[in-house]
């Protein structure tokens, strides 16, 4: 009879932190760009080009919500740095040999969706976007390069 007692009480604070727990959670914020740009030269080599995807890929999200709310610098400074972690990421990648398929995924969707963008962008801002457009593509091409290089047969 005591032990089914203990059991009981056991499984029933199980339950109750299992059902907390989320809630606890939700509470958290995202780490900031600038906090996440810091975290960079902390993280061991490996570690570093899924952080530089992350960080590329909000800052695509802030460039953005900067055209759409029509603020063109801000905008603009976003695209610099998704173009500045993008390239971080590639030398991350094929410096350690790791996450270099993802890399090249994550930067092809980032590409499509600049194209997407640069559609409801007027002319002197789409030439920005496809200037970022473009650096994207020789980031994928160089990924690439490194994941198939010519003339090697694995």
């Amino acid at each position: 009879m005591e032990r089914s007692r203990i059991w009981a009480l056991a499984i029933a604070s199980l339950t109750i932190s299992i059902l907390l727990a989320p809630g606890s959670l939700r509470g958290r914020d995202q780490p900031t760009v600038e906090e996440l740009k810091a975290r960079v030269a902390k993280t061991e080599i490996a570690g570093r080009p899924a952080l530089c995807l992350h960080i590329a890929e909000r800052q695509l999200d802030a460039a953005s919500q900067f055209y759409a709310a029509g603020d063109s610098d801000k905008a603009g400074a976003a695209l610099a740095d998704v173009m500045a972690y993008a390239e971080l990421d590639r030398e991350y990648a094929i410096q350690s040999h790791k996450h270099e398929k993802q890399s090249e995924i994550a930067i092809r969707k980032m590409a499509h969706k600049l194209a997407d963008l640069k559609h409801t962008l007027s002319r002197d801002e789409q030439e920005q976007v496809q200037k970022t457009i473009d650096g994207l593509q020789r980031v994928r091409d160089d990924l690439l390069a490194a994941m198939f290089p010519k003339g090697v047969k694995k």
